[in-house]
């Protein structure tokens, strides 16, 4: 797969220089990793299969419990708070990416807050659908915000003790923006959001085109069947700068990360091939996380931490670097 993606890659750089940009997006970063990264035997990670009336199927769900600094659980909405960690595109459905990719269980072991990895959910921008995607036969339409918002923290709560309030989430690439509309429209639930180079104004029209065409390369998904023709108001719902009044007035403590590409010494031992893609897909994010930035502060936003660096690429390593920068802050507002 990743071959075959290089190869499309390779061959729509060379058939039009317009082209560079937009394949960029398709480029597997998020694509099969090997699995000797996944954090070590004996952590007390869970593997929950929790039923989604909304999809009709059962959606595997990693979790690991807070640990010993967690609090009591209180019926009525208390207990342990958690960090839900969304995948990226090329999400997988044995594995989180987070796991996949990096020892995220072990950082946040006996850290008082519980950790949630949903898997699945490629090419789904973690967003409820209008229908299955027409392109590739899917067998159910996908529900994730109405999961995630709902039926999974009743489930958690039921059965883990988890809080049905005041919860973080973390989103990478695809999720990025998705993490910030959860929050958005769910300020209870989420407090804190996280964008990890996130794309983060998906209802523009060059960014509309170019998700289509990474849906199609990731899946075969029909994007006309998620948010509908350009001009639908699904596209703006889920648009963060289009919705960044409602992170602001919620007051939700953001983190914003996002590079312009680059190489750094984290690229040192990565496939040249893959620095290209990812260069391609951090300087293609980079904007729209700069205007993000600009219409918080226009609305009067303050409870943000906006990290740029002056290079970087769009790959794991640096979001594991984020995910570490960003814990101490996130476990500080959800004990806050």
């Amino acid at each position: 797969m990743v071959r075959a993606v290089r190869t499309w890659l390779r061959r729509a750089l060379a058939a039009t220089a317009a082209a560079v940009v937009l394949p960029g997006l398709t480029a597997a970063v998020e694509a099969v990793p090997s699995a000797n990264a996944f954090s070590r035997p004996g952590l007390p990670v869970e593997y929950l299969d929790v039923y989604s009336t909304a999809m009709g199927r059962n959606v595997r769900v990693q979790f690991q419990p807070g640990g010993a600094a967690a609090p009591t659980f209180q019926p009525g909405g208390g207990g342990d708070k958690a960090v839900y960690l969304l995948d990226g595109l090329r999400a997988r459905d044995d594995y989180n990416g987070w796991d996949i990719e990096t020892p995220a269980f072990e950082w946040f072991l006996d850290s008082g807050i519980a950790t949630v990895m949903p898997v699945g959910g490629q090419s789904s921008f973690y967003t409820d659908w209008y229908s299955p995607s027409s392109f590739n036969n899917q067998p159910y339409t996908y529900k994730w915000e109405t999961f995630l918002t709902s039926e999974l923290p009743q489930w958690l709560a039921a059965h883990k003790q988890i809080s049905t309030v005041g919860n973080g989430v973390v989103g990478v690439s695809m999720s990025g923006s998705a993490a910030l509309i959860l929050a958005a429209f769910h300020p209870a639930q989420f407090r804190y959001a996280a964008s990890l180079s996130g794309f983060l104004n998906p209802s523009a029209p060059f960014m509309q085109q170019a998700i289509r065409v990474a849906m199609l390369d990731a899946g075969g998904y029909n994007v006309d069947n998620m948010w509908g023709a350009p001009w639908d108001g699904a596209w703006r719902r889920n648009d963060p700068i289009a919705q960044v009044g409602k992170l602001v007035a919620n007051n939700t403590r953001l983190w914003i990360y996002c590079a312009p590409g680059g190489v750094t010494p984290v690229d040192v031992n990565a496939d040249p091939n893959q620095v290209f893609a990812a260069h391609s897909l951090e300087a293609m994010a980079w904007k729209s996380n700069k205007d993000f930035q600009a219409a918080y502060l226009g609305a009067g936003g303050t409870n943000a931490t906006f990290h740029f660096p002056a290079a970087g690429n769009h790959a794991w390593p640096y979001w594991g670097e984020q995910l570490q920068a960003l814990k101490p802050d996130l476990i500080a507002t959800l004990n806050g």
